[in-house]
């Protein structure tokens, strides 16, 4: 088990490297470990002690299991309205911008998990409550369709997967789409369908995962999300063996190639859409923003896969500084 140290050194590698890829800002979906990485990570970031994409941090994901595994073996946790309110009144006091709860379970942990739903009606109600009176943000893991209503419904703002949304799920997210923010994680899913038979994850493992069945269902879901105008964002789930922290300028190519996104409407979902799930002036080139510019070898609004070689990316400025800058760059 990695030391908080350990932790935080593996956490500021990584934002290099996304920052080496060109992207500049970074909202957390949340994190496996209850140890506060990212607000210590997002603090040096924003202090220029560590190179990354400046960020808003997210609590460890909460799935209302009454019985907590630990490294001292199983013990009992707390469930209800009140230990939800408990929750999320720590993770605000620790700094984080967000809290997750993990509204669905997931076929990954159980077969059929990602058709339960984990949180009552109460439950959710006073996640909402409690998370407006601290004054931080709802993320949540949410594939069942009641799940994906109870998220809506109680103000919950970044929603990932959705990958079962029923009819009634899609009208909710089209009514709050001015509030509320998607992302898929269609990155995964596409790893570990084709990506993943060299560390263990052939067809068959990718179907028990539910990955087979979770990535057809995002390709029939999407498309529809896309036309009724909802927020839809890139990334999630990066990290893991077949699908690293590096690779996350793929999620653009799959929005084009699965989800029937224009080039230049997968960039406005990474850039425009990006800055509005961060709520900070970033995302646009436009007075009183932040100077955050990539200059690219190639057109990314007719192949947006030129971005997944960082050879392409000709200089990446953040905040008006240069992070990289090449030197047939600095020659023209």
């Amino acid at each position: 088990m990695p030391t908080p140290d350990e932790h935080f050194g593996i956490a500021s590698r990584n934002a290099k490297i996304m920052l080496d890829q060109g992207f500049t800002s970074s909202y957390s979906a949340g994190s496996l470990t209850p140890v506060p990485t990212e607000v210590r990570l997002r603090d040096e970031i924003a202090a220029g002690a560590v190179a990354g994409p400046r960020m808003r941090a997210a609590s460890f994901e909460r799935d209302n299991n009454p019985v907590q595994m630990g490294p001292d073996g199983p013990k009992p946790k707390k469930t209800g309205p009140d230990a939800v309110r408990e929750f999320i009144r720590e993770q605000a006091a620790i700094g984080f911008d967000a809290v997750k709860l993990l509204m669905s379970n997931d076929d990954v942990f159980v077969e059929g998990g990602s058709m339960v739903t984990q949180y009552s009606p109460e439950e959710a109600r006073a996640a909402g409550e409690q998370a407006r009176e601290s004054g931080i943000w709802l993320n949540c893991h949410a594939q069942a369709p009641e799940s994906i209503k109870l998220a809506v419904r109680n103000g919950f703002r970044s929603i990932y997967h959705c990958s079962y949304a029923d009819a009634e799920a899609i009208d909710l997210l089209e009514e709050h789409k001015d509030f509320i923010f998607l992302s898929p994680a269609v990155g995964i899913m596409w790893a570990n369908v084709y990506e993943g038979a060299e560390y263990g994850i052939d067809t068959a493992m990718a179907e028990k995962m539910g990955s087979v069945k979770s990535l057809r269902a995002m390709t029939e879901l999407y498309p529809e999300l896309r036309k009724r105008g909802l927020r839809v964002l890139p990334g999630g789930d990066y990290g893991f063996p077949n699908n690293p922290i590096g690779r996350n300028a793929r999620d653009l190519d799959l929005f084009v190639r699965l989800f029937g996104y224009s080039p230049a409407e997968a960039l406005r979902a990474t850039t425009q859409y990006g800055g509005q799930v961060m709520d900070m002036p970033v995302g646009l080139l436009t007075p009183g923003y932040l100077a955050d510019v990539l200059v690219v070898d190639g057109d990314p609004t007719a192949d947006v896969t030129v971005l997944q070689d960082t050879g392409n990316l000709l200089a990446i400025m953040q905040n008006g500084a240069f992070h990289k800058r090449a030197g047939r760059l600095v020659a023209a």
